[in-house]
């Protein structure tokens, strides 16, 4: 295979073993992607298949670090031996004067010393699914036989802490904890994370009045929810703990482009790679419409650039309705994700987010205090 590089930055979801999880989350939107390809390949994506990944990937990335990120399911089941060759490999095709950077999400469940022992020498940074105190948590994160996970949960990040490997809480907020948004963020900050990401849940259901379950997030909720962890930020946390949205709010007011997909404004630079080779447009839209190729057939730099999925990024800005375009955090927005716009707009234009008002909500009660810093940095910057 021909053998060039991207010409813009991407990410790839790689999942090893593909969807299998040893938990049975109720919200994961997931698990019916397990018999994606069980019945054609083994659990694990194969060791020659795993290298052509690993040697595509390196030629692909335009950047001077080189990052990986491991997902699933659960990537943890694909073994620590498994992930011992992906460090060997990596070392084996890195080249020279560059660096290679991996990241791995898992539940925590499963990990133990070792693990924590490899992580911590690999340099791994981990994103850890918490929904905060068990109360909240085990509402939805449990075992497949039905049983909480709590603690296993929090055995698991704090082998991490112990390690002293680079750990980002991913919380899930639904409606069972949107409303008590101080108890989830000072549990966190009672365990010590200096790192923080908070995903709202939505389920579509067209069939109910609202379009979505009762379990996700009420759009109003969830601006309530950010609104009071960022005050609670400002007065006691800053330069101590790194609130992603927080920090993508701040990219705003100091004219940087976003890190976090869902508020670029084209999307498209995170497909997937499943366990058999597949590459798909997105984590959110592995389905027969999405499907890219194979990188046994096409190499992974041909996929990225491949107009399917170059017309997938570009949708997301031009299928903005025109309420967002006119919409002043627009800048800060950009529609949000569009796997959560399926509402109308108020003069009935399709498109619309769900989480429009919220987003609306947080992003205005935000923009003083970014702009505020933004303005100091520069008044110290044309100073110097």
């Amino acid at each position: 295979m021909r053998s060039r590089a991207a010409s813009r930055s991407f990410q790839v979801f790689a999942k090893p073993v593909g969807a299998v999880c040893n938990l049975g989350c109720r919200y994961c939107y997931y698990l019916e992607k397990e018999s994606l390809s069980a019945e054609r390949d083994s659990l694990r994506m194969l060791d020659d298949l795993l290298e052509d990944y690993i040697v595509q990937h390196i030629a692909a990335s335009p950047d001077e670090i080189i990052r990986f990120s491991w997902h699933g399911g659960e990537p943890t089941l694909a073994g620590l031996d498994y992930f011992r060759r992906i460090a060997d490999l990596q070392r084996k095709h890195k080249p020279a004067r560059r660096k290679i950077a991996n990241g791995m999400q898992t539940n925590g469940t499963l990990l133990d010393e070792k693990w924590g022992r490899f992580l911590a020498a690999e340099r791994f940074s981990v994103g850890l699914s918490l929904d905060g105190p068990a109360r909240f948590h085990d509402l939805h994160r449990l075992a497949k036989g039905g049983r909480t996970t709590f603690e296993d949960a929090l055995r698991g990040y704090e082998i991490l802490k112990r390690h002293r490997v680079s750990t980002d809480i991913l919380c899930v907020v639904h409606a069972g904890n949107v409303g008590a948004p101080l108890d989830v963020y000072r549990f966190f900050k009672s365990l010590g994370a200096s790192f923080m990401t908070f995903l709202p849940l939505v389920e579509r259901r067209p069939d109910v009045e609202r379009g979505v379950s009762p379990d996700s997030v009420p759009a109003e909720a969830w601006g309530d929810f950010l609104c009071a962890v960022f005050d609670e930020w400002i007065a006691r946390d800053i330069g101590r703990v790194k609130v992603q949205i927080f920090e993508e709010a701040l990219r705003t007011a100091f004219g940087q482009e976003h890190s976090l997909c869902i508020f670029r404004p084209v999307c498209g630079d995170i497909p997937v790679l499943e366990r058999n080779g597949d590459v798909f447009s997105c984590d959110h839209y592995v389905d027969a419409a999405h499907h890219l190729g194979n990188i046994r057939e096409r190499p992974l730099v041909d996929l990225l650039e491949s107009p399917a999925q170059i017309n997938f990024g570009r949708a997301k800005a031009e299928t903005l309705p025109r309420v967002c375009r006119e919409c002043d955090v627009l800048a800060m927005c950009r529609g949000e994700c569009p796997r959560n716009r399926f509402y109308l707009s108020p003069d009935g234009e399709p498109g619309l987010n769900y989480l429009c008002p919220g987003y609306k909500k947080f992003f205005r009660h935000c923009r003083p205090f970014a702009e505020d810093v933004a303005s100091v940095w520069r008044r110290q910057a044309a100073g110097r």
